[in-house]
């Protein structure tokens, strides 16, 4: 251990197991933060790596007692700091709590510890015939953990919803050791508060999640799939609203701008064409066909310029994989910033008409690909980090983006969360009363101020008038 380290961080490290702890200055900078940019980030004091509840609620109790900052995190994945931690902290990393503690197939429910990667459990609930839907983008190396404490969604929400939809009940190790279950494993129940969805999305400020039951859902039969081309964006946001309007529920409803399919067809060559914007729709519903059929005569009456559909998975999944390409091949462009906000879905070409205005004004290039069906869209900004002026007009537009997004009726952010990318307008959608009341739950259950401080709302420089109703 350091001699440097603070005396509080000293006292965590000594209470623990040596075996769970990483103190090398050569691996701790590998903690600094997670995948997003322009976002504060400091090496931590140390790592803690536990195996158990018991480890955890070890690290918090004497954390706490020594007011220690401690920052949870999952697989590094986020894209909003929610896992950068301030100076002097330990970072609390889940991925040895890996199991998958129980399959209960005739109650349709999966009992996972938070560094379950999300692809293992959809996996392991295909293996009795189920299905977890919720997929993230990144469904290969996120963990339920991460997913969980930011409420994480994907492609398959417009049907099946995200995250917190699928959260029955949770193990959370408290800020000062205490160790708290909630929820059920019931199909219903309203007893009490509902603990249970406080703790989803708060982004590790309020507990550590250390195992989640899990709802599962029957295995949907494999999907058709329909591809359209719009020679306008006003075209394909009328399209949107069309099947919305319809009553129609695909399982998949994914919108990529003509910047980001330029880039998908130059990584793939898939000849995607040069088209102002693209749908790709999925249907599981035992009437797929019938489903499809009408969303193309939707897409048709809009103008669209090519429709394709299929009923081979195989064809399905190189489109599907086209659009998971979206940001790898939008990374090829540059450094970027992604960015992620939601707007009523009758407002989707409003939002992309206004990033093409912000993308002219900003002279940098805006690829815009999202969740159609559910009015979520990723902005992503391409610019050059090692260029100041280019950096500053990233954040410029970055947060004309957001400004827009609030102004169409939208929420700063649909399944990425706030981390510490988008604190000062998490405060600007909320309101001064609602700030002040998300300050009395913090109070409440973190008194200390410890878990992840700096993230969400809770920072030493707020305003103390903030703090409480």
């Amino acid at each position: 251990m350091s001699a440097s380290a603070p005396p509080g961080v000293r006292a965590v490290l000594t209470a623990l197991p040596a075996e769970i702890v990483i103190t090398d200055p050569d691996i701790l900078p590998a903690y600094a933060g997670d995948q997003s940019r322009l976002t504060t980030r400091a090496t931590p004091a140390a790592v803690v790596t536990p195996r158990t509840t018991g480890e955890v609620s070890a690290c918090l109790a004497t954390a706490h007692r020594h007011g220690v900052p401690v920052v949870p995190r999952g697989a590094g994945s986020g894209l909003s700091g929610g896992a950068n931690p301030p100076t002097d902290a330990i970072v609390l990393s889940l991925h040895r709590m890996a199991a998958i503690v129980e399959t209960d197939p005739a109650n349709r429910l999966i009992v996972v510890q938070p560094g379950v990667v999300t692809d293992t459990l959809r996996k392991a609930a295909a293996a009795v015939g189920l299905y977890y839907p919720p997929d993230p983008g990144s469904v290969e190396f996120s963990t339920i953990g991460g997913n969980i404490a930011t409420n994480a969604g994907g492609m398959c929400c417009v049907k099946y919803g995200v995250t917190g939809d699928f959260v029955l009940g949770l193990e959370v190790v408290l800020a000062d050791g205490r160790i708290l279950r909630t929820g059920r494993r019931t199909v219903k129940g309203v007893a009490g508060y509902d603990l249970t969805h406080l703790f989803v999305g708060s982004e590790g400020t309020l507990g550590v999640v250390t195992e989640a039951i899990l709802r599962l859902v029957p295995k949907p039969r494999p999907p058709h799939t329909l591809v359209a081309a719009f020679g306008t964006l006003s075209d394909a946001g009328q399209a949107v609203a069309g099947i919305i309007g319809a009553g129609l529920t695909p399982s998949m409803l994914e919108i990529l701008d003509r910047t980001t399919i330029r880039a998908v067809d130059r990584l793939t060559r898939m000849g995607l064409g040069d088209d102002a914007a693209m749908l790709l729709v999925q249907s599981d519903d035992p009437h797929a066909v019938d489903v499809l059929g009408e969303i193309e005569q939707i897409c048709t009456k809009h103008a669209t310029s090519e429709v394709f559909a299929t009923s081979d998975p195989a064809e399905g999944a190189m489109f599907l994989e086209a659009r998971r390409l979206a940001l790898p091949a939008l990374e090829k462009l540059g450094d970027w910033l992604l960015d992620d906000v939601s707007v009523p879905r009758t407002e989707i070409a409003s939002l992309m008409a206004r990033i093409e205005r912000i993308s002219r004004k900003s002279g940098l290039t805006i690829g815009v690909f999202g969740h159609a069906g559910d009015g979520n869209l990723h902005p992503t900004i391409i610019y050059d980090a090692a260029d100041p002026a280019s950096c500053e007009a990233a954040r410029t537009a970055f947060d004309s983006i957001v400004e827009e997004a609030l102004r169409l009726g939208g929420t700063v952010t649909g399944e990425h969360g706030v981390g510490r990318l988008k604190r000062q307008w998490l405060a600007t959608e909320l309101g001064a009363i609602g700030v002040a009341t998300h300050y009395a739950i913090k109070a409440a259950l973190d008194p200390a101020g410890i878990l992840n401080p700096q993230a969400v709302l809770f920072d030493d420089t707020a305003d103390s008038s903030q703090r409480a109703p």
